[in-house]
């Protein structure tokens, strides 16, 4: 499969093989690292490639309804906060693609992604192009100097690898250090509730140990995988809302929040992502439809 014209207007094949070529070019000596590449390895021409696959994926696959996209600021930046799950991270892609999609000015996100996801040839060149950047505080500060948005996903590891029986319980924010960033930049805290991302694919159970080789931090055990081979890999088409929410700012003096500001605006931003995720699950009528 080769990597498409960049003249020609991007369709669902030419996505496939846009990812594809992106894939494999992280296995190629001649290509730069992300950390090492100009703005992290980020492609602003890669999500417009993408546009055809993340599409279907978003208006078809999960039928997203996002809401509140108003709190999106027109310019300058913003960190955005974001419950993180699903056994694979498609909440990650969701929410870059629907900010571009349905922001009037078609801003982008760029978000910070475990270094997992670095230290893989096939993943790495994805996420740097598609705008991810390694989680960092001096990286994430750079952005938002430079008056992008940035999302975080506190939960990590942790959030996108919890059980089934444990979907939409919220786990520990870390140390508020994103509440910290957003008071040393002078930027706004902005809360995102993702609900349908828990269903995609129900983790029964983890295996550590064969995910090494893969450069995975581990392999999910579901209902449908690895009993059905790469056919369970399919996420289950659940129906999804994206509820961003309004802005909070971390007290501060002088520009530099104390210990305790800090520590409270991160647990009012969790309590907030909560509250959200509360409201759209009590109005929700079943996981597949809404």
């Amino acid at each position: 499969m080769n990597p498409p014209d960049p003249g020609d207007p991007p369709s669902f094949g030419s996505a496939l093989s846009t990812l594809y070529a992106a894939m494999r070019a992280g296995y190629d000596p001649a290509t730069i690292p992300p950390d090492q590449a100009a703005d992290h390895g980020h492609d602003p021409r890669f999500l417009e490639q993408l546009a055809p696959l993340l599409d279907f994926i978003y208006a078809k696959y999960f039928r997203v309804r996002l809401l509140g996209i108003q709190n999106v600021p027109a310019t300058g930046a913003a960190l955005l906060v974001a419950n993180h799950s699903g056994g694979v991270p498609y909440d990650g892609a969701m929410l870059i693609h629907g900010i571009h999609r349905e922001h009037p000015d078609h801003r982008r996100l760029r978000t910070l992604v475990a270094n997992f996801a670095f230290r893989s040839p096939w993943m790495s060149q994805v996420v740097a192009r598609l705008g991810g950047v390694r989680a960092a505080s001096g990286f994430a500060r750079d952005l938002l100097n430079a008056g992008e948005l940035v999302g975080v996903f506190p939960e990590g590891l942790r959030g996108v690898g919890k059980l089934y029986r444990q979907r939409y319980r919220l786990e520990q924010f870390g140390r508020g250090g994103f509440a910290r960033l957003a008071a040393e930049t002078g930027v706004p805290i902005i809360p995102v509730a993702i609900v349908g991302a828990e269903e995609i694919h129900p983790v029964l159970a983890k295996v550590t140990t064969l995910a090494k080789p893969l450069g995975l931090p581990y392999i999910p055990i579901t209902p449908t995988f690895p009993l059905l081979g790469p056919l369970g890999l399919l996420p289950m088409p659940t129906k999804w809302t994206i509820q961003i929410g309004e802005e909070i700012r971390v007290p501060s003096a002088e520009g530099k929040g104390t210990s305790t500001a800090v520590t409270e605006t991160a647990e009012r931003v969790r309590d907030r992502i909560d509250a959200l995720i509360t409201d759209i699950l009590t109005h929700r009528r079943s996981i597949l439809f809404g």
